[in-house]
């Protein structure tokens, strides 16, 4: 499989990791943690069982030139650490606004690598966002609270659909100007 180097994302450096462009070699690693039932469950996009190809077919979205939302890896190689601890994505919305979402695999929960990586991304605003949106499903406080740690704010309730859970999740939507 060959791959075009993503354009126009840059490196991220976080406290005690980079936020870095996917790429083709963090296929086993994605399709390990995302096919765990914890982690899919959280997400609203995640498919349980994780299906073949699913990662490769993610990788390449990444990576497309006329993407939507820029997807890092959380790699702590150069410390020492992990190559890929989870992912975190920036999407693009109108008005410059975005959107960021963002999984860890449960063998680094706990580890503030969820709030170090959020808290991060937000400072470097590669897109130039004025305000910055997060949903996250009822239960699951841990991310409720890497959001508020991180300046985000409550808005409100809602609902999303979790493709792992099959069916329409309560959710808290929170927001951060940048501006």
């Amino acid at each position: 499989m060959k791959m075009d180097v993503v354009v126009n994302q840059p490196v991220i450096e976080a406290e005690r990791f980079v936020l870095r462009p996917l790429r083709v070699s963090d296929t086993g690693l994605i399709s390990l943690y995302a096919g765990d039932e914890r982690v899919a469950r959280m997400t609203s996009s995640i498919p349980h069982p994780y299906p073949p190809g699913a990662a490769e077919a993610f990788i390449t979205r990444a990576c497309a030139p006329d993407r939507d939302d820029d997807v890092w890896a959380m790699d702590a190689t150069a410390a020492g650490g992990a190559e890929l601890m989870g992912v975190i994505s920036l999407k693009q919305l109108d008005r410059e606004q975005g959107e960021v979402g963002f999984w860890v695999a449960p063998a680094f929960w706990n580890g503030q690598v969820a709030s170090d990586a959020v808290a991060a991304l937000v400072t470097a605003n590669p897109r130039g966002c004025n305000t910055v949106f997060a949903t996250v499903f009822q239960d699951n406080a841990a991310s409720a609270r890497v959001l508020t740690k991180c300046g985000f704010r409550y808005l409100g309730d809602a609902e999303a659909f979790s493709v792992a859970r099959g069916a329409t999740v309560p959710t808290w939507t929170y927001s951060r100007n940048l501006d």
